[in-house]
């Protein structure tokens, strides 16, 4: 099996939480697809395995090195949506929507309940990150749950015991429950896993309201905004902004259905939405 690519699809890793995280009072676990024993539920396991193997915080350091200088290419949002589809492949077998439709789907839930204009933008905006495969990184380095590097691993984290083939996990500098990072020290200080949440976040830093930017920073981040595994990190302005990115959780998970949305009509009012927070151009 390809290490850079243990999935068939990066559907594989959202279904999988749906799996870890059903639509309360809604859907139950058998609504959505099951792969308990199956093929695909093994390529979930083996993409956590590999993750947790390789997200150390050297490699985190390195990754930002790389990426966050931002010189990839200059794209405006609906050429990044473009460049994006092209990652969309036909193995989901409950829903052939392409990435753009998802993320309207999720905008439009999110503008239907009557939310600030910047958390519907953000809907749209959220998974953007993506393109990093198509720089060619491995999907365990784009997608899956983000979590803390530098510190102890959480066992509230997905698959916690495949950490014990990661080299921080006996190295003392980073296996200790605070490792190089101090009580309530805030986020913003901490290394995260790296993928398209923490890229995106640095794309994204210069225009957005904070709680777009946290919500696009930690949207992955289920050990915390489902878990509370990392609360004695966060400081207040964590917390406080933590409540939208519990807020916008559901829209993410739960507004994956098979109608798609008329992206030729909602066009308009998302470039209008796009011009009033964002440059014609980002660097990505």
């Amino acid at each position: 099996m390809d290490t850079n690519t243990p999935l068939e699809s990066l559907d594989d890793w959202e279904d999988d939480l749906l799996k870890r995280y059903p639509e309360p009072n809604k859907k139950q676990k058998e609504d959505y697809r099951n792969y308990t024993d199956s093929p695909r539920d093994a390529l979930v396991r083996n993409f956590y395995k590999i993750n947790h193997q390789f997200q150390t915080y050297d490699f985190v350091v390195a990754k930002q090195e790389e990426f966050l200088e931002l010189k990839k290419q200059k794209m405006s949002v609906w050429e990044a949506l473009d460049y994006l589809n092209t990652l969309v492949d036909d193995s989901d077998p409950d829903i052939e929507l392409d990435q753009l439709q998802h993320l309207l789907q999720t905008a439009e839930a999110i503008r239907q309940d009557g939310h600030p204009d910047w958390f519907v933008l953000t809907g749209l905006l959220h998974d953007l990150g993506k393109v990093l495969c198509l720089y060619g990184e491995p999907q365990w380095a784009v997608v899956g749950d983000t979590y803390p590097v530098g510190c102890q691993f959480s066992d509230k984290i997905v698959y916690p015991e495949f950490f014990t083939e990661n080299t921080d996990y006996s190295d003392e500098r980073y296996n200790t429950k605070f490792g190089v990072y101090s009580k309530h020290c805030g986020l913003d200080q901490v290394k995260m896993s790296w993928g398209h949440d923490e890229y995106l976040y640095h794309v994204m830093k210069d225009y957005l309201p904070k709680p777009s930017l946290y919500i696009i920073r930690y949207h992955s981040f289920y050990a915390q905004h489902r878990e509370g595994a990392y609360s004695h990190l966060m400081n207040e302005e964590d917390h406080k902004n933590f409540e939208w990115v519990k807020k916008f959780n559901p829209y993410d998970l739960y507004s994956k259905i098979p109608v798609p949305p008329d992206a030729k009509a909602l066009k308009p009012y998302y470039e209008k939405l796009i011009a009033k927070y964002l440059p014609n151009k980002l660097a990505f």
